[in-house]
């Protein structure tokens, strides 16, 4: 028996019905800004270099890494990664070990020898950069490609500032941070190295330089006054640690104290250990919960043999007796003196409270304010005096070399501007790819994979590189636990859950709607596993 309501449709014609006057709305991919990227004080595409990485393709991750940070290898060791904190696999298991996917990235570019992008067309402008810590040499890469003529000058010997003098051998090795530099270098950059900028102005028109950019840092040790028999067995850590980098450690004996809760005095107690010290103890004002240093630097200063004292404050150091007067936090959080003391044995004491930076260069221009020891700057970072730049340890900024690299850049940028007479505009950001926007379950259980680390017996008396790196096939495993958060990454959920046929393939990984078939179901929002796609209202 025929069927009533069969339709028989021309050869060739589709059976999905156009659906579109149906809608209230329509899908729409877009691209969310990932968490990672958000939280990269570099301003790093995080998630773009770990889909280059995911495939394989290391070179190709490494040059979209570098579009940003010119440093990958320093810094996936000495960053205290902030966008593994940010990352929402953190609510899945565990954070994707970004930092140690960049340090694979960053050492397999020095084995093999890749170079950084060129320079572009020389502009023949000139900029001063003073100082070539993290942030001067990433100010110093990003305005060579941008075509302008470099001169880096530094008051040491040798270039790196507090890379090299303020992180020690076992977390940078000098091989690495030479290697990096030596690549910035070879973009064709003036050098002058023990030379002390005294006025920044001076010398810009001594050298006729069109802009200056001071990435100064603070390499100046506070001091505080402690009663002492001997003031010589009292050093601060920064000239400790310089001591150490150049060579020429001071002798601090068998019994040494460290002052202060930061990752300066975590660096001062593991090297003094390093140096032959039976004991290296901490002191500090306050408790666990308060004290500013990273972690990864107490855990790894306590398995080393390094012990603290919390809550306690130096009020004296007499012969080879220090005396501590134990504190009690109020009810602010704020540590109050008890009254009670204490004798602790000591050879040695390390001040490690914090470092000032030397502002003298700016002491004759009322031009450019400083407030609280730092530059007052404006969003690309220029001072009150015209064509003159300040970043990273110099400006309000966390004190960190990521967040210097990221003022590198940025300087450069407003450098750049300004010498083109062009205003420095800030890019909006797309809407960011939270939690809620994810559908997990698409996502396979993956541990993250853990770097090795040197035999705690091995570390005795050596500054061989303690955290290790990662091997080709656990950077691979861990480079694709991304869950690529906000944008599509290819995986054919769409097309394949559409009831009306209605998302079409134009190319490997990339799609587009056709809205006369889609009647706005939202299922391939519902099953998008990275957040790419969004519902939006119809145009009446």
């Amino acid at each position: 028996m025929e069927t009533p309501f069969a339709i028989t449709l021309p050869v060739g014609t589709s059976r999905a019905n156009h659906t579109g006057s149906w809608r209230v709305e329509r899908p729409v991919y877009l691209h969310r800004l990932p968490p990672c990227n958000n939280a990269c004080p570099a301003g790093e595409n995080i998630q773009g270099w770990l889909y280059h990485a995911e495939a394989g393709e290391y070179e190709s991750a490494w040059r979209t890494l570098v579009e940003d940070n010119p440093l990958p290898a320093i810094m996936g060791r000495v960053c205290f990664h902030p966008c593994e904190s940010a990352c929402n696999r953190v609510q899945v298991d565990e954070a994707v070990g970004i930092n140690a996917v960049e340090r694979f990235l960053g050492d397999v570019a020095l084995e093999k020898g890749w170079a950084l992008p060129g320079p572009g067309p020389e502009t023949g402008r000139r900029v001063l950069v003073v100082g070539s810590g993290p942030a001067g040499l990433s100010a110093t890469y990003h305005l060579r490609r941008a075509g302008h003529a470099v001169t880096l000058v530094d008051g040491a010997a040798q270039l790196g500032g507090m890379m090299r003098y303020g992180i020690p051998a076992y977390r940078l090795p000098r091989v690495v941070l030479d290697g990096e530099i030596e690549r910035i270098l070879a973009l064709g950059v003036q050098v002058r190295l023990d030379h002390r900028v005294e006025d920044v102005a001076a010398e810009r028109e001594a050298g006729a330089y069109d802009a200056v950019f001071m990435a100064v840092g603070a390499q100046i040790g506070r001091r505080v006054s402690v009663p002492a028999g001997d003031s010589a067995r009292i050093v601060d850590a920064v000239n400790f640690l310089h001591a150490v980098a150049d060579e020429d450690p001071p002798l601090l004996g068998r019994r040494v104290v460290v002052y202060g809760g930061g990752d300066t005095a975590f660096d001062a107690a593991r090297t003094a250990k390093r140096l032959g010290a039976s004991d290296a103890v901490i002191v500090y004002r306050r408790n666990r919960e308060k004290m500013p240093a990273h972690g990864e630097e107490f855990e790894q200063a306590l398995g080393e043999g390094v012990t603290m004292r919390w809550l306690s404050t130096i009020s004296s150091f007499e012969g080879e007796r220090l005396v501590v007067e134990k504190m009690a936090l109020n009810e602010g959080g704020f540590p109050e003196p008890t009254g009670e003391f204490e004798e602790l044995d000591a050879d040695a004491l390390v001040l490690a409270l914090g470092q000032d930076t030397d502002l003298s260069l700016v002491a004759e221009h009322p031009e450019i304010s400083v407030e609280g020891g730092v530059v007052s700057v404006a969003d690309n970072l220029m001072t009150g005096l015209a064509g003159v730049f300040a970043g990273g340890d110099a400006t309000p900024a966390d004190r960190t070399a990521t967040v210097a690299v990221g003022h590198g850049k940025r300087a450069a940028r407003g450098i750049d501007d300004y010498l083109a007479g062009r205003e420095s505009v800030t890019a909006p950001k797309h809407e960011l790819a939270d939690f809620s926007k994810l559908n997990t379950w698409y996502y396979a259980d993956a541990p993250r994979q853990r770097r090795p680390e040197l035999e705690r017996v091995r570390r005795q008396g050596t500054f061989d590189e303690v955290i290790l790196g990662l091997t080709e096939q656990n950077a691979l495993f861990e480079a694709r636990r991304c869950m690529s958060c906000g944008n599509c990454f290819g995986c054919d959920n769409c097309f394949g859950v559409c009831p009306d046929n209605a998302v079409m393939k134009i190319a490997d990984g990339e799609y587009e709607f056709n809205y006369d078939f889609c009647k706005g179901c939202g299922i391939c929002v519902a099953e998008c596993p990275c957040g790419a796609i969004e519902m939006v209202p119809e145009r009446i």
